[in-house]
């Protein structure tokens, strides 16, 4: 799954069952916002799985209606909003239209230094990024200035319309325990699995065969025309780097600079990507882990990395046995600490909590940091929703249980953190009603310059494939977050990382590309963060208050 939970809070379920995109800048862009597939694919499906280059997409779009935002955020920062109608189906480009909620803030420098658009994409698949237009002011040396940002929400997501929901209650309290040790558990998943399915499938209608990935590059390509745009340029989080593949290969003349954070890779999608998060993710586990223990003065869990560990599988097999406060099971336990093997941003208070229930049995702080990741009612599992459209039909998943069951428990063994929640977070693929398609071959050969940026240890998107990306686009450039555990983290204040960037956006500068498949320029990663550091500030400013 792959979710994107900062920079759209909790609009983005994903790949892994999570996408990210870093803290400070999300929660800036966020600010003063309210906020298996059964079918054959068709003719024309098959065809677009090609590798073919094309000019562009063939349909004529109407210039966008631009007015007031009803985000006080981007308002705030001079943000124009409106919708572009695009074709439900490309197939029959005369038939019905649906609308992408599109947000622009343009440029601030002379027309003459203006260098045109920048599409902004914050992961998921399912991530709101209608905000992400104010994303060019956190680029160092003023170098987002010469821009127009523009943020979209992707057909089916948040103000687009119609925005696909299924069930906004299905995230709910105290859910059947993650791993089917019985024949029991495992059939009430597989029957939650399928109603989520068969919902979506009512809900979404001919929408669901047309959400896939393909589908929203057509959409970039027609927002680049309706802009009035030559050539885009396009920085891409997460699932949204995929986006930038899959467009640099069918519409390589069109680009002109890309971005592209947290890089997945185009050979696994989208199953063997999900049992290589469970991997990946289990050992960043392990170094918070080992973090919570550096830090045991302040938490008090263990002084080894192992004994934080211990206690983390004995709760959660007590809360398997009874919920926290009736409400926070074993499997809201591991979704509260999902986001610590995404990202550094928030181990203080995943690791807060985990103290307060050991030692003071606080349930509510937990409730807390699950519902801010989980939302419930109307509406709420857009996010999710959408995630499952686009990857249960990008590509065919298995079909038969037996070999997800034969995976997952194979997985398991070595990494049971989440390989089960995971699986569940992804079954409904095995009964979705969406036509299948193919995924494009992903091709850089003819694409320009681009920037890649993975840290070394990125567990949602795998470090290898930021290396297979960049041996695909032999132009591309990788930089390379050293030994750090985050995903998606780029524009958070590391100067290596960020001017260079700046440099790029600026003049197309990037650093020189070196021999063999590695990165190219080695940076620090996002530094994990210092809770004694954190308790002084905290006492000085109680001190002076």
């Amino acid at each position: 799954m792959l979710k994107k939970k900062l920079v759209v809070v909790a609009a983005s379920a994903a790949l892994v069952t999570t996408t990210v995109v870093g803290g400070s800048v999300a929660r800036a862009a966020n600010s003063g916002d309210s906020e298996g597939p059964r079918t054959a694919a068709t003719a024309s499906t098959v065809a677009a799985s090609s590798a073919t280059v094309a000019t562009e997409v063939a349909f004529k779009p109407k210039p966008i209606k631009w007015g007031k935002c009803e985000s006080a955020g981007l308002t705030e920062l001079g943000a124009k909003c409106g919708y572009l109608s695009v074709p439900l189906d490309y197939d029959k480009p005369k038939g019905k239209k649906i609308q992408i909620a599109v947000s622009r803030i343009k440029a601030s420098v002379k027309k003459a230094d203006r260098q045109g658009v920048m599409l902004v994409n914050p992961g998921g698949p399912g991530g709101s990024g209608l905000t992400l237009s104010s994303l060019g002011q956190y680029v160092p040396d003023n170098a987002g200035s010469a821009y127009d940002w523009i943020g979209f929400d992707p057909r089916g997501v948040g103000s687009s319309k119609p925005a696909l929901t299924c069930n906004g209650k299905y995230t709910t309290y105290d859910r059947p325990k993650y791993v089917p040790n019985t024949a029991k558990g495992e059939k009430i998943w597989l029957k939650r699995t399928k109603a989520y399915a068969k919902a979506c499938d009512k809900a979404g209608g001919a929408l669901l065969d047309n959400l896939k990935t393909r589908d929203n590059v057509r959409d970039m390509d027609v927002l680049r025309k309706a802009l009035g745009e030559k050539k885009i340029n396009f920085y891409g989080f997460s699932y949204g780097s995929y986006l930038g593949q899959v467009y640099a290969t069918q519409y390589p003349t069109r680009v002109r600079r890309m971005v592209l954070d947290g890089v997945v890779d185009p050979r696994n999608v989208w199953y063997q990507a999900n049992l290589d998060q469970d991997v990946a993710f289990d050992k960043n586990m392990d170094v918070f882990f080992a973090w919570v223990a550096k830090n045991d003065a302040t938490y008090k869990l263990g002084k080894t990395g192992a004994a934080v560990k211990k206690e983390y599988y004995k709760q959660l097999k007590a809360l398997d046995k009874k919920a926290a406060g009736g409400k926070i099971g074993g499997d809201e336990w591991t979704d509260i600490f999902l986001g610590a093997g995404y990202y550094v941003f928030g181990w203080e208070e995943v690791a807060s909590a985990f103290s307060g229930w050991v030692h003071d049995k606080d349930w509510k702080t937990l409730k807390t940091l699950f519902d801010d990741s989980n939302p419930q009612g109307p509406g709420a599992d857009n996010g999710y929703a959408v995630y499952l459209a686009t990857q249960c039909t990008d590509v065919q998943w298995p079909k038969k249980w037996s070999k997800w069951k034969k995976d997952n428990w194979a997985v398991h063994a070595e990494a049971p953190f989440m390989t089960w929640s995971n699986a569940w977070f992804n079954a409904p693929c095995l009964n979705w009603g969406g036509e299948v398609g193919k995924p494009v071959k992903v091709n850089g050969t003819k694409a320009p310059a681009i920037l890649l940026i993975s840290e070394t240890h990125d567990a949602a998107t795998p470090y290898e494939g930021a290396l297979e990306v960049r041996k695909r686009f032999p132009k591309s450039v990788l930089v390379e977050g050293v030994g750090g555990t985050t995903h998606s983290g780029s524009l958070n204040g590391i100067a290596c990382t960020d001017d260079t960037i700046a440099a790029y956006l600026k003049d197309g500068t990037l650093p020189d590309r070196v021999a063999g498949r590695k990165s190219d320029k080695q940076c620090d990663p996002v530094p994990q963060p210092d809770p004694a550091a954190s308790e002084s500030a905290t006492s000085k400013a109680d001190a002076t208050a």
